[in-house]
């Protein structure tokens, strides 16, 4: 089967020359043949082996597939199995499996052609945690049968708490005693110990069972029934902010921590008017539940399966400031003198047996502490000096304020924690400067003596101890005294100054340049002189009046950013969902609506601004949830985002926590068993708890589900809604495939539907049916019963009745003998015996459903022989 052609040289070769042979094969059979050639070099003697292959396939495939290990989040996930065909000549496989946990190998069988891949793709389904570990059994032409095995570990997303310094799993956080007003802080790690990425939030269980809010634990049970006002001040009581978690949501990256830090902050909760004053304890036990809410593969929280959470336990208690003044709070000192001193002892002492106390005297005029600051451990005391030192004469009372200072939380900000005053305690001082007697001197006066003056007309008074600026002038207007008004200054200005005749120790010196100086009486003008070397020139002037009025607004820009200060710390103090910012009571009118406000339109939904650091609770969830659920839209939404706010709020990148209020689901959807060649729907519900649109987009693939309408639906803000998911298949078996959809076309969720297609089947009420005579009737007449038949299907089914006949006959009959049963409902159909001489008393019939099933019912006639 070989053919050699060649030249043999008949001269030896020469060196760089080379003889050519060419062997052609020519194969007569399916069979590999082996031969040789022999070259003849000189006197030796070399052998070539020549084999001859025919053309055959070679497959390889894979020996395993490693899914590797995923989370059970109710997904259909898919890997290829290879099969290389490294041969000449196509080759054909064959699958076999019989599990039950692939449940998606396509193809089954197949050609590979030469040189080239062929992919199985092969599905499992994530829905329970468990370790998959099953083989495939392929049949290889030319190489018979091999073995695939598909491994994967299906594992639970687990999101663990734990403490930052020992790492072990923590189930409760203590914060310990807090003064009320004042924050406290500790730290925890999140553990992400799942192989998939996490997005998470933080949700405070505020309506928990065990939860307690502002009750003594470790008073008596009377004391506690007796508190009957505790449901009252808890009712109110803003419960996140009590708590801060910073952050309250993110995302973890396959098995990484992430440090998040808990703020505690009580409040003292007042009782109810006409009660005593409340305990001096206050705990409190709260829940916090770290939810995972989804992940980058897009696993959102849904209707009936609640994600996995960890919840931790909150406990911590709020004391008040026991920090007593004695003397005190009331405190008189002596009196004294002008540049004297008086001083008080006291002792403050801090009753508190759990924590100690920091504190901090302001500055007040008049009067001096020492020490201004200090710290007071618990259940101790320190001794205080309160100096009144006045510097002017009067009787002073004063409001001294202290301060207790500690760590506080402003603004929901972590970054605003810092030691400030969250606290104070006011003490009053009361004080009185007596002014000391001096001798009056009198010394003679040698200008113009006044008209009035003392009895001798000789002396004036000059004791008041300091000297004065200015000299004895007048401030009088000239329209007061006209009586000796000269006639010639009759006509004079109103605003010139009146002089003294004793002023002339003014008269003569600087004044200023822009004032007129008159006599009292004859209103003519007084000399000034201006002397050039002690006067102010222009620029002076212009610079003195720049410098006034640059620390004029200096002064006044204090003032307004004071003013800023204090109106920032009064909306904070109401910026809640209350009062929205507004004082109560501060004398804002409501508004009046008019008819024609009525027909206007709705207003947008707009999206106010939300403290990120603010926690989500459950009650305000279920309120949220609540008022979409009553605003329910079924059809007549948009397909697309149309309006400009649509598209502005269809365009926003959601975070966890509103993510977190999007329900979408369930997350599976079952079937159960669906005739073939029939149609069922199930709903897909949507809750927007959002006060924005929502676009919703489904993408299906899946032929079984190609009738869902719509796939696309602009949710409005707060609304509740659903889309009719149809499925209906042709082929027997078990169905179970998954499908996508994307809020605002980036964050991807997807929905696992299962289903069982079964063909059309009947079931009968019983199997065997005795027919007894109706009492009351004639002897031969008819015995009849009633046998009912069941649809538990959803699709109607078509039935025939045929009787089985015997060599003795048959005496029964059955109405109607065929029809149709309408799904999940039942129809009666009698059966008759007809008695006679011969009639038999047994008799069968079958039940044969169209492409269904067939069942066989027996009959028997119960006859009484009386005798």
């Amino acid at each position: 089967q070989f053919k050699l052609i060649v030249e043999n040289p008949e001269k030896p070769v020469a060196s760089g020359l080379q003889v050519t042979a060419f062997v052609e094969y020519y194969p007569e059979s399916e069979e590999n043949i082996q031969d040789r050639l022999q070259l003849l070099i000189e006197d030796d003697i070399v052998d070539i082996p020549v084999l001859g292959l025919i053309r055959c396939c070679n497959l390889e495939i894979d020996s395993e597939i490693n899914f590797g290990s995923v989370i059970a989040n109710s997904r259909i996930i898919s890997k290829e199995i290879r099969i290389a065909n490294r041969g000449t000549s196509s080759g054909t496989f064959k699958i076999s499996y019989d599990g039950i946990v692939l449940h998606y190998i396509e193809p089954t069988t197949g050609v590979v052609e030469p040189k080239s891949i062929q992919r199985v793709k092969v599905d499992i389904c994530t829905d329970v945690p468990r370790i998959i570990k099953e083989v495939i059994k392929v049949n290889l032409q030319g190489r018979g049968c091999a073995e695939v095995w598909i491994k994967a570990v299906v594992v639970e997303q687990v999101l663990k708490v734990l403490g930052v310094s020992c790492g072990n799993v923590l189930e409760c956080i203590n914060f310990g005693p807090v003064y009320f007003g004042s924050s406290k802080t500790k730290q925890i790690s999140l553990y992400n110990e799942s192989p998939e990425c996490m997005d998470w939030v933080a949700v405070l269980e505020d309506n928990a069972v065990g939860g307690e809010m502002g009750t003594d634990l470790e008073g008596s049970a009377d004391a506690v029934l007796q508190d009957l006002s505790l449901k009252n001040r808890t009712r109110d009581l803003v419960v996140s902010t009590l708590i801060l978690c910073i952050p309250n949501q993110g995302t973890l990256l396959p098995y990484e921590k992430s440090l998040v830090t808990l703020c505690f902050s009580p409040r003292k909760l007042e009782r109810d008017s006409g009660v005593s004053d409340s305990p001096m304890k206050q705990d409190y036990v709260l829940f916090l539940r770290f939810e995972a809410v989804g992940n980058k593969d897009g696993y959102l929280q849904t209707l009936t399966n609640h994600p996995h959470h960890t919840e931790l336990a909150l406990t911590g208690s709020g004391l008040p400031v026991t920090l007593t003044v004695n003397p005190g709070p009331v405190i008189k000192f002596m009196d004294c003198f002008f540049g004297e001193q008086t001083q008080v002892l006291c002792t403050l002492k801090n009753e508190s047996e759990s924590l100690p106390v920091t504190f901090s005297f302001r500055k007040t005029a008049h009067f001096n502490v020492s020490p201004e600051k200090g710290k007071i451990k618990k259940r101790s005391a320190k001794d205080v000096i309160f100096s009144f030192s006045p510097h002017q004469i009067g009787t002073f009372e004063v409001k001294q304020v202290v301060d207790i200072i500690g760590i506080r939380l402003e603004k929901n900000n972590l970054q605003a924690l810092k030691k400030k005053s969250f606290h104070r305690i006011y003490l009053s001082f009361i004080g009185v400067c007596k002014s000391k007697r001096k001798n009056i001197l009198f010394k003679i006066n040698p200008g113009i003596t006044p008209m009035i003056s003392n009895a001798t007309g000789q002396f004036v008074v000059d004791g008041t101890g300091r000297c004065t600026d200015t000299a004895p002038v007048a401030m009088l207007k000239s329209t007061q005294t006209r009586i000796h008004t000269h006639q010639i200054n009759r006509n004079c200005k109103d605003d010139a100054l009146i002089a003294f005749p004793n002023d002339r120790a003014a008269s003569i010196r600087p004044s200023e340049w822009n004032k007129k100086y008159r006599t009292i009486f004859t209103k003519t003008e007084r000399y000034n002189y201006i002397d050039p070397e002690f006067s102010y020139t222009d620029d002076e002037r212009l610079s003195k009046e720049a410098h006034k009025e640059y620390y004029a607004d200096f002064i006044s820009s204090l003032r307004q950013r004071c003013l800023q200060k204090g109106a920032a710390r009064q909306f904070y103090k109401y910026n809640n969902s209350v009062n929205i910012g507004l004082k109560p009571a501060g004398g804002l009118v409501s508004p009046r609506i008019s008819i024609t406000d009525l027909h206007k339109e709705k207003l947008q939904f707009k999206m106010l601004p939300s403290d990120e650091n603010c926690l989500l609770t459950s009650q305000k969830l279920a309120a949220i949830g609540s008022k979409s659920s009553i605003k329910e839209i079924w059809n007549g939404l948009s397909a697309m985002p149309s309006s400009t706010q649509e598209k502005e709020d269809c365009s926003l990148t959601l975070t966890s926590k509103q993510l977190h209020q999007i329900l979408i689901g369930p997350s599976t959807i079952d079937f159960g068993d669906v005739c073939v060649r029939s149609t069922t729907a199930r709903k897909l519900h949507i809750i927007n708890n959002l006060l924005v649109h929502i676009w919703i987009q489904i993408e299906i693939e899946i032929d079984e589900l190609q009738q869902t309408s719509p796939l696309s639906q602009v949710v409005p803000p707060l609304t509740k809604t659903h889309i009719p998911v149809v499925f209906e298949t042709n082929t027997l078996g078990m169905f179970k495939k998954s499908f996508t959809y994307t809020i605002n076309n980036q964050h991807p969720g997807h929905v696992l539907v299962v289903a069982k297609a079964v063909s059309v089947e009947l079931e009968l009420s019983a199997r065997e049916l005795i027919l007894n005579p109706i009492p009351g009737y004639l002897a031969g007449r008819e015995f009849r019963a009633t046998v009912t038949l069941y649809n538990p299907r959803n699709h109607p089914a078509a039935f025939t009745w045929k009787p089985i006949n015997t060599h003795r006959g048959i005496a029964f009959s059955i109405q109607p003998a065929k029809g149709f049963v309408e799904a999940y409902r039942d129809l009666d159909c009698e059966v008759v015996w007809h008695p006679g001489f011969s009639s038999p008393r047994a008799g069968e019939f079958d039940l044969c459903v169209r492409k269904g099933n067939k069942i066989k019912l027996k009959c028997f006639a119960k006859v009484t022989v009386h005798t």
